[in-house]
């Protein structure tokens, strides 16, 4: 029987022309999200009637499934997707980016969006893509925002996940969304990263009030959000059933449900990553027997770049597959 022990991961090492996690975390989401994939577009209706789109490479018949959850204001077209997806497909594995509501270009029906915590919607794309493919070993990995949805439903789930995943990974995932949330909304954060996350925030926002009238959220104070913290409390909490932004911030994080883990999983966070402060990852101590920590002291937020300039977004896609490949069904 394999044993995590014996799984050798490569080391990351930052290449030394771009120094800092600033750099790191910028320049791959502003030189790398161009990649050309052959998607094809799927329309799912949710549950509860919404609308929503998953992105598919295909794969050849009876090879495993990696579902790829995206991040804030993500989806298939993030620097992060084609990466990973493009090495899944060299595999000949098939590959699936399901987006949250209200991404991929595709409005929302209802008066509601995702979120963070948002493992139901985990659970039931899950599901859906078991049913397509019974009998096939399925992968998920999470990224930033989807790798802390993830985490969660795994914790959750506990050894009920094992009946769908084979394994997992969880990408720059914010384990503890209140410490991520203060981070984020500091110094050059708020002004750089903060501002790009509100424009397209406030805009569904406030194109979904026009659509479905909420007596509870004012439109003019969605216009004058700045700070994810101020967004939070006055429409992500709201429309999720959160009594405040320190409710969903507490409630929504996945630190408290790592130790019930009980499906093969990979943790990876940078320690310079800008937007999740070192202190606030885990330790031994804070997770499962079943999950493994990689923390490179380099990386950024979902950066990774490696090699010569330009450079490319090579050690995590590698890693990825090295770890799911380990934990294939035998």
């Amino acid at each position: 029987m394999q044993s995590d022990h014996d799984l050798l991961l490569p080391p990351y090492r930052a290449p030394h022309w771009l120094p800092g996690g600033h750099a790191q975390t910028l320049y791959p989401a502003l030189m790398f999200w161009r990649r050309h994939l052959p998607w094809r577009r799927e329309g799912w209706i949710t549950p509860d009637m919404d609308a929503v789109v998953a992105d598919w490479v295909d794969g050849r018949v009876g090879k495993p499934v990696v579902v790829l959850f995206h991040g804030l204001e993500g989806g298939s077209r993030s620097h992060y997707a084609g990466s990973i997806i493009g090495r899944v497909r060299q595999q000949g594995w098939f590959g699936v980016v399901p987006h949250f509501r209200t991404c991929g270009n595709v409005p929302n029906r209802l008066p509601r969006a995702y979120h963070a915590g948002d493992s139901a919607e985990i659970d039931w794309m899950l599901r859906r893509i078991q049913a397509q493919f019974p009998g096939s070993a399925i992968f998920a990995v999470g990224v930033s925002l989807g790798g802390n949805a993830l985490l969660k439903w795994l914790g959750e789930e506990g050894g009920r996940a094992r009946d769908i995943l084979s394994g997992a990974i969880a990408v720059s995932a914010p384990i503890d969304l209140a410490a991520a949330g203060i981070a984020l909304d500091r110094g050059f954060n708020r002004h750089i990263y903060t501002r790009e996350f509100l424009r397209t925030l406030r805009g569904k926002t406030l194109a979904a009030l026009k659509l479905n009238n909420n007596p509870f959220i004012d439109a003019d104070r969605v216009r004058r959000t700045r700070t994810l913290r101020e967004f939070d409390d006055l429409v992500t909490a709201p429309l999720h059933g959160f009594h405040g932004v320190d409710h969903y911030w507490r409630d929504a994080s996945c630190k408290s449900w790592l130790p019930g883990i009980q499906v093969p999983t990979l943790l990876i966070n940078a320690r310079n990553d800008p937007f999740i402060p070192a202190a606030s990852l885990p330790g031994v101590e804070d997770v499962s027997e079943h999950v493994v920590l990689m923390q490179p002291d380099e990386g950024g937020h979902v950066g990774f770049v490696s090699g010569h300039p330009p450079g490319k977004q090579i050690w995590l896609p590698e890693t990825v597959m090295r770890f799911f490949n380990y934990h294939l069904p035998r």
